[in-house]
């Protein structure tokens, strides 16, 4: 049976087969009077976690169940019996456990995996299940007062990620970069800049309690001095704190443009939130939300209704000094993103944000606004350990480790790919001597160095006078053995991989993923010799290693990891 190489998901052809032979199934058992049921209740199918359930599992028995009075395993041989797979790839269908009916697939249809992709090469992987559907992508936004650490490196590698995957799954893509230039801890930075720009300048000063004691904050304000000299030196406080912050914020924002940028992370838009101020959209939203009954006073100041939305208490949104809070900045920098049409909205950010994410779910309900159109991803934290102990301080800046430092440590690879091993929600433990390592125990060059091994294998074959086939040219059914066909499999569940990273946000899935088709490839080179004499063996071994390696370039790209031809 043709599956047809246009097709980009042939396991999701496949699954639709399965389901639909699982359906018919029932319905014959139901006219034969060997079950009743009302309605054929909806039924997963899906990969077993075990090679030896088959190739796909069934879940219908154990939900007929209730509806035919029967056991689920009884109602499982049922449907075994009333099975036709005319038609179909399935080979065999076989109940196991308390109910499930277990799939084992006629392999050949593999054999359509390779020229599918050939065919699409860079976009292999690809699919439209975001029909185009706006959406954007919020990470890092640290505040612009300082370096960015670690906490910052593992949302810039997960929030990039995962804009890639959506891209590659059919959405329209922003990233955005939200620039905290306004708020208390603008203030506090001026006063730390005035501060070190009159120590600099010889004046006998205090430093401010709560002000950013960072070497960064000395080194920039003496490249002010090294500009201007002394010309703010008799300024009033107001006036020469604005003229500090207006030099030091365009200096670290070019700063982590800079360093992000050589981490891979380019971003649509940089936005500020001083400019919600600025464009009166802060009073605006307060306004919409006191027009909608959602806001009240309360000794002096204004209070959002937060507990109409499930919250424990209310949030502050005007402070008794006519000052908006941070929270109320926040909605209208939310409200600003659905009035530029974004359908679906992705934050990334740090576990310690938690409590703040039903609060925004809550304000965008009373803007008239889907919640479920909001999406928070929130990250752990990092630890980085060097030979078994714990990193806590920099030994260049006497504080947090950089993301700068992170880089010219271990490189960009070997940082993302760490980066987004882990699902977010779990904390990351990163061994700096394990990242930099040469060997088979570090995940990325183990990875790396099976696309390697793939492209030294091309290249000794066109020494040999072996240029790589075209699938269509081979008899691709020589392909039999057990380890040539496991990498034939996974390589056709990519599309589906990447398609569930997406939606789920879990760049994750990708490198477990990742590991898994780098040791089938390790192990299809151990069992099988690719440069055999025999043209209609060696042809087709050469197409299986290059679909492997475009998997493998494809799979890297989406977390912004290289692909290296040579290690």
């Amino acid at each position: 049976m043709q599956l047809g190489a246009d097709m980009m998901h042939l396991v999701r052809v496949i699954e639709g087969q399965i389901a639909d032979a699982m359906k018919n199934a029932a319905g014959r058992a139901r006219e034969a009077g060997d079950l009743q049921f009302a309605k054929v209740p909806d039924f997963v199918v899906e990969v077993p976690r075990e090679k030896a359930h088959g190739d796909f599992a069934v879940n219908l028995a154990m939900l007929l169940a209730r509806q035919a009075r029967q056991n689920p395993r009884q109602v499982a041989e049922t449907l075994v019996r009333h099975l036709d797979t005319t038609g179909t790839w399935i080979a065999r269908a076989e109940v196991a456990g308390p109910g499930f009916i277990n799939f084992t697939l006629d392999h050949r249809w593999l054999y359509q995996v390779p020229a599918i992709v050939e065919g699409q090469g860079k976009t292999y992987g690809h699919s439209e299940v975001g029909r185009g559907q706006k959406v954007q992508v919020e990470f890092v936004s640290a505040n612009p007062t300082g370096l960015l650490h670690m906490g910052n490196a593992r949302g810039a590698a997960l929030g990039d990620s995962i804009a890639s995957l959506l891209s590659a799954a059919g959405f329209d893509v922003s990233r955005e970069f939200y620039i905290n230039d306004a708020g208390n801890q603008i203030v506090n930075f001026g006063k730390s800049l005035e501060a070190r720009y009159l120590q600099l300048m010889g004046r006998n000063v205090p430093f401010p309690e709560d002000g950013y004691h960072g070497q960064d904050i000395v080194e920039t304000v003496q490249n002010i001095i090294n500009l201007v000299g002394d010309r703010y030196l008799d300024w009033e406080p107001e006036p020469r704190q604005a003229a500090l912050i207006k030099y030091a914020l365009k200096e670290k924002l070019d700063g982590i443009r800079t360093v992000l940028e050589h981490f891979g992370v380019r971003y649509d838009v940089w936005f500020s939130e001083q400019s919600l101020h600025d464009s009166g959209e802060v009073a605006a939203t307060i306004a919409e939300l006191q027009e909608a009954g959602h806001i009240y006073e309360r000794d002096g100041a204004l209070w959002f209704k937060a507990t109409a939305f499930g919250e424990e208490k209310d949030e502050v949104v005007v402070r008794q000094n006519g000052v908006p809070t941070y929270f109320a900045a926040d909605i209208a920098y939310h409200r600003n993103k659905f009035q530029r049409g974004f359908r679906w909205i992705i934050n990334v950010w740090g576990a310690d944000h938690h409590g703040h994410v039903s609060r925004m779910k809550g304000a965008m309900a009373a803007l008239g606004y889907d919640p479920k159109s909001l999406d928070v991803v929130l990250m752990q934290l990092v630890r980085l350990f060097q030979g078994g102990e714990l990193l806590r301080m920099s030994k260049r800046t006497g504080q947090y480790i950089t993301l700068n430092e992170l880089i010219e440590e271990v490189g960009v690879d070997a940082a993302r790919y760490f980066f987004v091993m882990r699902s977010a929600d779990s904390h990351l433990d990163f061994d700096l001597d394990l990242a930099k390592s040469q060997s088979a125990d570090n995940p990325v060059y183990y990875v790396q160095y099976a696309h390697a091994r793939i492209a030294s294998i091309l290249r000794q074959a066109a020494e040999m006078g072996h240029q790589l086939p075209a699938a269509s040219e081979c008899d691709l059914t020589v392909l039999t053995d057990p380890s040539e066909l496991d990498l034939l499999r996974k390589i056709a569940d990519f599309p589906l991989v990447v398609e569930g990273a997406a939606l789920a946000l879990e760049p994750h899935r990708l490198t477990r993923y990742a590991q898994e088709l780098a040791t089938l490839f390790h192990v299809f080179y151990t069992n099988c010799r690719v440069l055999v004499p025999e043209e209609e063996l060696r042809g087709p071994r050469l197409v299986l290693a290059g679909v492997t390696r475009i998997t493998l370039a494809n799979l890297l790209g989406l977390i912004g990891v290289q692909a290296p031809d040579r290690m």
